[in-house]
């Protein structure tokens, strides 16, 4: 499966639901999205069956720069968690 984005949005919040396997040559395609949404945006990660390392370095950074993660599988957070903290996976 590859990555689908569906986009959701109630005028003050943009919600990204992204569902598959994010890998990394799917990140400029994502970024295009976040820069078409200046209002407040969420990633939805709850269909996000699998991610690769680079994926998961955008998402720290997103976090970091406000963009809400919900509904992550917890090995991403896990894995985002150690990539924060400067750890190997």
């Amino acid at each position: 499966m590859t990555l689908k984005i569906e986009t959701a949005s109630d005028g003050q919040t943009a919600t990204l639901r992204l569902i598959g396997h994010i890998e990394s040559k799917y990140l400029d395609e994502i970024r295009a999205q976040v820069r078409q949404h200046r209002s407040r945006l969420v990633f939805d990660l709850d269909q996000v069956t699998l991610v690769d390392g680079e994926v998961v370095r955008f998402l720290v950074a997103c976090e970091a720069e406000g963009i809400e993660l919900l509904h992550g599988s917890p090995y991403i957070r896990e894995w985002m968690d150690r990539e924060s903290q400067g750890s190997e996976p």
